[in-house]
Parts: C-alpha cells; sequence; structure tokens
C-alpha cells in the first residue's frame, strides 16, 4: 500500500494526521486526529473502545492508508490461543518433502543397530522439516516479519480470552515473539497496533497501560451529516438531515441495540432509493427495520413515530 499523494512516513503535526485520515474518506474528530499522531510518534498501540458499528475498525484501515502500511487483521473470538494468532506449520508441505527425500532418509537410518539410534538419527534432521520454509506465519507473526511497514489491528480483542490478552501484552512489549523450533523474531519494521474493543468484558489494566486510550462514541449530529454527505452524495440534504435527526432522536431511547453509522447509512440511501423527499410517520413506521435490528427496540420506537419524523 502506498502513502497518500503528497504525504510520506509519519505526519508532522496532529492537523496533518487529520487530514491525512480524512483523505482516506474517514471523518475525524480533534481527539482521533490527536491520537494518531501521537501513536506513530510514540510507537504506542492504540485501544479503541465504544459501541459497535461507530468506526472503530475503520479507524484502523483508515489509519493503515493514511500511513501507506499493509493492513494486518486479527480477528479475536472465544478460544482464540496464541498458535493461531502467531504461526503453524505446513505439515501437507512437511508430509510433501518427506516423501521425496524418502531415499535420503532410508539411507539416513541404514545400519542403524537399533531402533533407538535410528530414531536419533532422524531427529537431527529436524531442523530440515522445522524450518522458516514450512512456517506458516499468522497475523502478529506476519506483521512482525512484513518486509514492509505493517499495522496490526486486533479486532474485538475483549472477545478474546484473558490468556491471550496476557500473551498479546507480552508481545507488545517488546514487539517480538519465540517460536521454539526456530528462535526468537524480532519485528523487521516496529508495526502501529490497533486494538478494538466493544466492552464485552473488561481488560486488564496492564493492556490499558501499554496503550493510548481513544473512545469513539455515536457521532454528534454534525459529524454524522458530514458522513452521510460525504458518504451519500445522491442523497437529497433535506431527507439526509431529517434522518440524521431521526437517528439521534432514536438513539436516546432505551433500547437493546442502538442504530449504529452504518444503519444511518442503509436507512437514508434505502429512503433515497423509494424516491422519498422527506420522513414521515408512516415512512418512519414502514422503514424502521432497517435502522433497528431487534423487535422490541422498532415497538418501542414505533411508540415515538411522530417525535422521531419531525423535523
Amino acid at each position: 500500500m502506498l502513502p497518500l499523494q503528497g504525504s510520506e512516513g509519519s505526519p508532522s503535526s496532529v492537523a496533518e494526521a487529520g487530514a491525512r485520515l480524512e483523505a482516506t474518506g474517514y471523518l475525524v474528530s480533534s481527539d482521533i486526529s490527536t491520537v494518531a499522531f501521537l501513536a506513530d510518534r510514540l510507537e504506542k498501540p492504540v485501544l479503541v473502545e465504544g459501541p459497535a458499528g461507530v468506526g472503530k475498525t475503520e479507524f484502523a484501515r483508515a489509519w493503515a492508508k493514511a500511513l501507506g502500511r499493509e493492513l494486518i487483521r486479527l480477528q479475536c473470538y472465544e478460544g482464540l490461543d496464541e498458535a493461531k494468532a502467531l504461526y503453524e506449520w505446513e505439515y501437507a508441505k512437511q508430509l510433501l518433502y518427506t516423501q521425496l527425500l524418502k531415499d535420503k532418509i532410508g539411507e539416513l537410518v541404514a545400519g542403524a543397530p537399533s531402533l533407538d539410534q535410528a530414531a536419533d538419527r532422524v531427529a537431527k534432521s529436524d531442523a530440515v522439516f522445522f524450518s522458516e520454509r514450512f512456517l506458516l506465519p499468522r497475523p502478529i507473526l506476519k506483521a512482525l516479519l512484513s518486509p514492509v511497514p505493517a499495522l496490526l489491528l486486533v479486532d474485538v480483542v475483549d472477545k478474546a480470552d484473558p490468556e491471550f490478552e496476557a500473551f498479546l501484552l507480552e508481545v507488545l512489549a517488546d514487539y517480538q515473539v519465540t517460536v521454539p523450533e526456530l528462535g526468537t523474531f524480532t519485528a523487521r519494521h516496529r508495526p502501529r497496533v490497533v486494538l478494538t474493543s466493544n466492552n464485552a468484558r473488561e481488560l486488564s489494566d496492564g493492556l490499558k497501560r501499554r496503550c493510548l486510550h481513544l473512545h469513539i462514541d455515536y457521532p454528534t449530529r454534525e459529524r454524522e451529516l458530514r458522513i452521510v454527505r460525504a458518504r451519500l452524495p445522491g442523497v437529497p440534504e433535506k431527507l439526509a438531515a431529517q434522518v440524521v435527526d431521526a437517528i439521534q432522536k432514536i438513539r436516546s431511547l432505551d433500547l437493546k441495540k442502538p442504530p449504529s453509522i452504518s444503519e444511518t447509512l442503509d436507512w437514508a440511501q434505502s429512503l433515497a432509493l423509494l424516491n422519498a423527499d422527506s420522513l414521515t410517520p408512516e415512512l418512519v413506521a414502514a422503514t424502521l427495520n432497517l435502522a433497528l435490528k431487534h423487535e422490541g427496540d422498532i415497538e418501542k420506537a414505533k411508540g415515538h413515530l411522530a417525535q422521531i419524523a419531525q423535523g
């Protein structure tokens, strides 16, 4: 991935960091620009917390593009362990090499007086089969060994188990990992790191201390309207403003899952496709399923149709 036109390496100021992010299509706030600038200069990971759907993952994508770095993503889930995040051996390839080299292996063990000594002779050749040619890097090791500067996205780290979080903390301390058969690998280029969390569980104090913290909440009306206009230039200005106003009112209700920015965009685009020029209570009632994904939330919002549709 190449840096954005007119920019190379690290941004020289908070303003430039914000400008680079906005050039990717990611509309920033002052705190986002500040954290992006400082994290790059200090070479510290960024822990981005906030509700689902507010642009945490998109921030990582935009930051990688703004810095001209390759984005490498590790999607976290319950049961993820360090082996799945670090590397695995290409056993099929190892087996193929074993078959191709069977004559050599036969020569190696020929004349061995016992099974134990034959096994010892084969064991001395372990380095042949446990070498980098058979190593398949997973996201963390791939980010460390990348020949070009990379950005490692550890997505929804709060879904992983605390044991994996402890391992991740070790990696972030030294930017190096150990493969028992091969030794220690240190980062060729120290990657920028973004960890996202939906606050499903409390993360450790140690991980939080290691990172710069960025909380991204649902956007203000002004920022959300800028996002809609930037992403959906074909939506009439009046309709875009009414949709954003309606979404802001819906989020003020006591809902199980308030609408995210992506749902704002889906709703606005769908209304434009329906040739709507303004919101009415009837139109809101007919299309609430585009903004809300739980039946209880839809029913609750239907009790406030006139307020939601009011421009």
